[in-house]
């Protein structure tokens, strides 16, 4: 077990016991104090889930848990697998919301704002912190539901102003089953929405280290429902993918895409959409939504550890240290590191920046669904280099402070 509390305000835990009850007695040891308020989890597929719910509701009775299944874990000391990492929150700090998406085919506006303004309702009445200008939401989703992009964006749309992020869960890269979970059951097909209302200044942001090539391909035919494409440029879309990348058709392979992905132009901005596998028929499935008629631009990889530190590096300048990140790494940026042996390099940047989280299906950053980005929420811990009864403390004093100078300013006024 790992554990790196952080004061009392947020502690991350994990575990490599592969035993459900082992290793949610480990996470409870570490997280259970008297002030917790709600627990956040990624664990790898391989645990028996029906045992992990069980046993994470039983060692955590009194305390909300939302989580998903992973294609790797971001433990408190870098990279790992076949683990459960979890983030314990104090309610004195964070109002914590969630609720579940259980039918993402019929997900409409219509649901999406009463969903949001009921979670938004319930954190302001918890009286953390100003709603509008404090609070996220982090969205997970199954990540083989294929309704990432209409569930995102009808959110977004919802959610207004309010940041959001997020990952799609993963399966230990079986693309078989994916799941997230709420309310003691581990759910398919289905989405959880965590509205965080904190006092506590956060960013959230998006990274990739990509950059655009002058090869252009236009899909010329898709199944749109599938996120399958058919053909590109008017030929087999395998064929034309393998001519441009340099191997024959029969060698590609997630390495490959890994190393040689496509994106959409979308205002200005790429977003990348990664090739999931060749099909019998010749085409290419896709982790993100295809249509007829885009136009997709070849992307080459940059040196990832350099736009790790550069990002990791950039988000502490901006808000200062300590810090602690959720991050939503896309599993085909592991699987590049693992290829070029890098991963331990890359484990010791995210431990140094207090990074935890899991390796996605996808990411999510303002209603979009992306591939191959590092996406997170970055939260200034400056605060909780004291206690939070001494933040209460102050806070209080400050108010105190604010009335006596208006009650003086309203005495002045009326001489």
């Amino acid at each position: 077990m790992i554990t790196y509390p952080v004061e009392q305000g947020i502690s991350t835990a994990a575990s490599q016991q592969t035993d459900a009850s082992r290793a949610a007695a480990e996470l409870a040891d570490a997280l259970q104090h008297e002030h917790l308020g709600f627990v956040l989890f990624f664990c790898s597929a391989e645990y028996d889930l029906a045992a992990l719910a069980g046993a994470l509701e039983s060692r955590f009775p009194a305390t909300p848990l939302s989580g998903c299944t992973t294609a790797g874990e971001i433990t408190p000391a870098g990279y790992d697998r076949g683990s459960i990492v979890a983030i314990g929150f104090d309610r004195r700090l964070f109002a914590i919301e969630t609720a579940l998406i259980d039918d993402l085919e019929h997900f409409e506006l219509a649901d999406a704002q009463p969903l949001v303004d009921t979670l938004l309702e319930r954190c302001r009445q918890q009286a953390i912190a100003p709603i509008n200008e404090h609070s996220f939401a982090l969205t997970l989703l199954d990540g083989l539901s294929s309704r990432e992009e209409q569930v995102l964006a009808t959110l977004d749309a919802a959610l207004g102003r309010i940041p959001s992020f997020g990952g799609s869960a993963g399966d230990d890269n079986h693309l078989s089953h994916t799941h997230v979970y709420t309310a003691g059951c581990f759910y398919t097909r289905a989405a959880v929405v965590v509205m965080i209302n904190t006092r506590l200044p956060f960013e959230v942001f998006s990274t990739h280290h990509l950059i655009p090539l002058a090869h252009k391909l236009v899909v010329t035919e898709a199944d749109r429902e599938q996120r399958r494409v058919v053909e590109l440029n008017g030929l087999p879309a395998a064929q034309v993918y393998a001519a441009l990348v340099g191997v024959a058709p029969e060698q590609l392979s997630a390495a490959v895409f890994a190393r040689h992905p496509l994106a959409v132009r979308i205002g200005g901005q790429h977003y990348v959409r990664s090739i999931q596998g060749v099909n019998s028929d010749s085409s290419l499935s896709f982790y993100c939504a295809v249509e007829n008629g885009i136009v997709l631009t070849a992307m080459q990889p940059t040196p990832l550890l350099d736009d790790l530190k550069v990002m990791l590096n950039g988000v502490s300048a901006r808000l200062g240290a300590p810090s602690m990140i959720i991050g939503c790494d896309c599993f085909l940026r592991r699987m590049e590191l693992e290829a070029l042996g890098h991963v331990d390099q890359a484990s010791q940047l995210l431990r140094q920046a207090g990074v935890v989280g899991f390796n996605t299906y996808g990411e999510q950053h303002h209603g979009m669904h992306v591939n191959q980005t590092f996406t997170g929420w970055r939260l200034d811990l400056f605060q909780l280099t004291t206690t939070p009864e001494a933040t209460d403390r102050a806070a209080a004093t400050d108010v105190a402070a604010l009335r006596k100078r208006t009650a003086a300013c309203v005495k002045c006024a009326k001489h």
